[in-house]
């Protein structure tokens, strides 16, 4: 299947008062049309960075290495090294994100349709009244807003939760883009409502074909909505392959551990992972993750372990991960042509 987005040795460096940090660090990650690509990991892993690196909205001073190749077009575009100019067409166009929080997201004095009129306009500014009426009502109805020339009147504050976040997805639906990137779009719902979000999202990425980058701490969640996991770990991705290889049969100690520590109906007793995501600023020389795993041996300490192939389409960065003989030769094919 062919990539619209492909990551490749995706570096973000940031200054802080403790040194340079890599918030992101040598990620490399491919996304299809019509795709949906979960991303896991404890808070700060570096999810939500990596997902600001693929909107241009990366705090001022950072460093940007590697590469973020844009197949929307004919003529591909290294999203990298775009400036400024030309990030605002491609941001909210092309690539469009659902924030955290709506209630911080929305503006809390301008009318709901305003504001999804907004990203619309802020594309297309010479777009006709009559025209943009229209693809306000669209977007609100594919977000599944009930009465929308009503809904368009309210203010946010007006507007429970759900419909707070279902109008955030209309928002990002509005200038039609081909990437949406979802941040924890089901945080602070009640338990029904974060369902139908989930559904809705799954049922606009197949009647769209949009690509989607889902990015959450449940890997339950992940299980309903993504194609193929990434679990990310101090930066780095740990894990990685079709959600159902990565969620039934787990390489990687820190995904094993997620698993372990995530509720379901079957388990009675929940195992912590131990200790925490450690500071950038103070990462062990070999494996990040050594501290807290269970498995850790001499090796772990010595250098970063590489992306092994466990199966096909399936890697994980451990050295306890044997090579999966198909896996590899899958690889040496690739390597070859």
């Amino acid at each position: 299947m062919e990539s619209l987005l492909e990551i490749r040795a995706l570096t973000v460096e940031l200054a802080t008062a403790g040194g340079r940090v890599k918030p992101v660090n040598d990620v490399s990650l491919r996304l299809a049309r019509g795709e949906s690509l979960g991303l896991v990991g404890e808070s700060g892993s570096g999810k939500t960075m990596l997902s600001l690196s693929l909107m241009g909205l990366l705090p001022p001073g950072a460093r940007v290495g590697g590469a973020i190749d844009w197949r929307a077009t004919q003529l591909e575009t290294n999203l990298a090294d775009l400036p400024d100019e030309e990030w605002r067409k491609v941001r909210g166009r092309e690539i469009a994100m659902i924030f955290q929080e709506p209630m911080t997201s929305l503006n809390p004095v301008m009318r709901i349709g305003a504001q999804i009129a907004e990203a619309i306009l802020a594309h297309e500014p010479q777009m006709g009244k009559d025209v943009l009426r229209q693809r306000l009502i669209t977007a609100m109805r594919q977000a599944a807003m009930p009465e929308p020339e009503t809904r368009k009147q309210q203010f946010p504050h007006q507007l429970s939760g759900g419909l707070r976040q279902r109008a955030m997805i209309a928002m990002a639906l509005a200038p039609q883009p081909k990437l949406l990137i979802a941040d924890e779009p089901t945080t602070a719902l009640d338990v029904t409502v974060q369902k139908h979000i989930l559904d809705l999202l799954d049922h606009l990425r197949r009647e769209l074909v949009l690509a989607v980058l889902f990015v959450t701490h449940d890997l339950g969640v992940v299980g309903k909505v993504a194609d193929r996991v990434a679990v990310m770990y101090a930066g780095r991705i740990v894990e990685e392959g079709p959600a159902r290889n990565v969620l039934e049969t787990p390489k990687h100690p820190y995904t094993q551990g997620l698993l372990a520590a995530s509720p379901t109906l079957e388990r009675r007793e929940l195992t912590p992972i131990p200790g925490s995501v450690p500071q950038l600023t103070e990462l062990p020389s070999g494996c990040s993750f050594a501290p807290r795993c269970r498995y850790r041996r001499d090796e772990c300490d010595r250098a970063v372990p590489e992306l092994r192939s466990a199966a096909k389409d399936h890697r994980a960065r451990c050295v306890l991960v044997p090579e999966a003989k198909e896996g590899k030769e899958t690889m040496d094919r690739q390597a070859e042509s």
